[in-house]
C-alpha cells in the first residue's frame, strides 16, 4: 500500500473536482441565469507551483459550469474535463491519453460521485468537509474544507514528497535578498 509520502512521490498528475473541492460547494445563480463561485487564491497558487515543477494539474467535474474554464485559464490549467456523465470513463481517457499509470495520479473529490476515481488513483484525497463515506475511503482527509485550502494541502504534500517545496520557497526568499542588494 505504501505511506502517504511514498504515494505522493510517484505523482505526475493531480486532478481536482470543482464544486466542494476547489469551492465550498455553493453556487450563486444570478437573475440573468449566470452563476458565480468563490475560489481560494492559496489553492490556485499551489496549482501554478505544481505546474512549474513539471506536474500536470487538471480538473475533472461532472457538473458543467462556465466559471470553471475561466478559473482554469487564470491558473494555466489546460486539462479540463467539465460536465461529464461518468467520471471514471473520463478518468480512463485522461490517463490513457497521458500514458500514465493509476499510481501516478492523485485525485481530490468530495462526494460519492467521486468514489470510482478515488478508488483507482495512487493518492486519493478529500476536503475535511467531504462526505463521510468518502472520508472513510481516502488516503488523505485534508485539515481544510473545500474552497478553503484543501487543494493547497494536497499539492504541498506532493511537492514536499518530491523535494520541490524547498526550491519554491527559496525562489521567493531569494527575491527578498535580491531586492536588498
Amino acid at each position: 500500500m505504501g505511506t502517504l509520502e511514498s504515494k505522493a512521490a510517484k505523482i505526475r498528475l493531480i486532478l481536482f473536482d470543482v464544486d466542494g473541492v476547489l469551492t465550498d460547494g455553493k453556487v450563486t445563480i444570478h437573475a440573468d441565469g449566470t452563476e458565480s463561485k468563490v475560489f481560494d487564491i492559496k489553492d490556485g497558487i499551489s496549482m501554478v507551483w505544481a505546474q512549474r515543477t513539471g506536474l500536470t494539474v487538471g480538473i475533472l467535474s461532472a457538473r458543467h459550469s462556465p466559471t470553471t474554464p475561466h478559473r482554469a485559464a487564470q491558473l494555466g490549467i489546460t486539462l479540463i474535463v467539465n460536465g461529464v456523465g461518468s467520471k471514471i470513463e473520463a478518468y480512463d481517457q485522461i490517463v490513457g491519453d497521458l500514458c500514465l499509470e493509476d499510481a501516478q495520479v492523485a485525485y481530490m473529490g468530495d462526494d460519492i460521485v467521486d468514489l470510482a476515481v478515488l478508488s483507482r488513483v495512487g493518492l486519493s484525497a478529500t476536503p475535511a468537509d467531504g462526505a463521510p463515506l468518502v472520508r472513510e475511503r481516502v488516503d488523505l482527509v485534508s485539515r481544510f474544507n473545500g474552497g478553503a485550502g484543501a487543494a493547497r494541502e494536497l499539492v504541498e504534500l506532493i511537492l514536499r514528497a518530491q523535494g520541490s517545496w524547498e526550491t519554491i520557497v527559496a525562489t521567493y526568499e531569494n527575491q527578498a535578498s535580491t531586492l536588498k542588494s
